[in-house]
């Protein structure tokens, strides 16, 4: 039988990719749930292709749009909002279910499909680095596993596949450096949402390349790893590999680092999590090392590129400061794609909203919900004074 897959975020660039996946092992996978933003047109198209047994959308509004051009194919199923997400994920013909929404959005939904039993396929950081402590602890009392997309961390759970937990000493992310590696302070201060969104290697969403740009990405990264493997922020390094050709690195204590190499396509990983503990062939493009020719790591700039020490230390601290740091950069880099904050006063920002937050244990989701509003709040409130 198919593994019928519900994907939250669908008409995203991690959405697209999955159905892409879909569309090579058809006889290995079935979509049965579709949710997305406010994109009604691509999800109507999706409708109709896939023909899901239940659609949701952020709005009622979006999904009347949508509506109004299924034809001739309805879902059985439609809701708007939380209600819809958590709708579509915890639906009884459901196996898989793959979040690739942006934002904060599929946390209640992740919890829930998580209790209904669930097996989760997670491209979204935000939901670790919010509430990793709830989440975690959810999935082991079901039983269920948490499968990473993220290229890094999927490298890294293959790299770690049935061995020994006791025998890792050190995890090592890779990053792109993003098209600013090579940059100095003064000409950071120069460059617009235009530049930043000019990577060089991933073709992504707006919020995860400005992120990847400032080093956040890998910073939300590192708090990520610490719930997905249970490693400490001290036994969790991260290198600059321009090629993004190794995805992540982990080294064992009898000094071996084992890689995950791969070419930078994020079907392989979305497959990886779909097909797990099986490997399919699904026509994906291989990596040719002769023509990848030249592997460079280096060590990250943290002078230049402070959030990923920001990131660090909201991890170190822990309780609900890893809330405010994702909060913050979610406002300060909406703030940048506008043109209402410079690129340099994006660490500023989330510093100063760090700052002024006293960290609490994260131990329920009501007061990560209110936490995450406070600092929603507090760092709008800072843009604000930059204008």
């Amino acid at each position: 039988m198919a593994t019928r897959l519900a994907i939250l975020g669908s008409t995203g660039s991690i959405g697209r990719s999955a159905l892409a996946v879909v569309d090579a092992n058809p006889d290995r996978l079935a979509v049965v749930g579709l949710a997305a933003g406010a994109n009604s047109a691509l999800l109507a198209t999706q409708v109709q292709r896939y023909r899901p047994n239940a659609v949701a959308m952020a709005t009622a509004h979006a999904l009347d749009q949508a509506r109004a051009t299924f034809d001739p194919f309805t879902p059985a199923v439609l809701g708007a909002g939380s209600d819809g997400l958590i709708d579509v994920a915890t639906r009884p013909d459901v196996d898989v279910v793959l979040c690739a929404s942006s934002g904060t959005a599929a946390l209640e939904a992740v919890l829930a499909a998580i209790d209904a039993g669930k097996r989760i396929a997670l491209a979204n950081k935000e939901v670790l680095v919010m509430a990793g402590a709830l989440v975690t602890e959810a999935a082991r009392r079901k039983g269920v596993l948490i499968l990473p997309v993220d290229s890094e961390h999927n490298a890294i759970h293959q790299c770690l596949h049935e061995r020994n937990p006791d025998d890792v000493t050190r995890l090592i992310l890779t990053a792109s450096g993003g098209p600013f590696r090579g940059h100095s302070a003064a000409e950071l201060k120069k460059v617009g949402p235009e530049d930043a969104l000019r990577h060089p290697t991933w073709r992504m969403g707006k919020k995860i390349t400005i992120d990847s740009a400032t080093l956040m990405n890998k910073g939300l990264e590192v708090i990520e790893a610490r719930w997905l493997f249970d490693v400490d922020a001290d036994r969790i390094d991260v290198v600059i590999h321009p090629q993004s050709v190794v995805h992540s690195m982990v080294e064992f204590r009898d000094g071996s680092i084992i890689a995950q190499l791969g070419v930078t396509d994020m079907r392989l990983p979305i497959q990886y999590a779909c097909s797990y503990p099986e490997r399919w062939s699904g026509g994906l493009p291989r990596l040719d090392l002769v023509k990848a020719a030249r592997l460079e790591f280096f060590l990250p700039d943290l002078k230049r590129f402070p959030c990923l020490d920001l990131a660090y230390r909201a991890l170190r601290e822990g309780g609900t400061l890893p809330v405010v740091l994702n909060a913050a950069n979610e406002v300060a880099v909406a703030a940048f794609l506008g043109g209402k904050l410079g690129f340099l006063a994006i660490p500023e920002l989330i510093e100063r909203a760090m700052d002024a937050h006293r960290p609490e244990p994260a131990m329920t989701l009501a007061r990560v919900r209110t936490v995450d509003r406070w600092a929603h709040e507090f760092a709008q409130e800072l843009v604000r004074g930059y204008n």
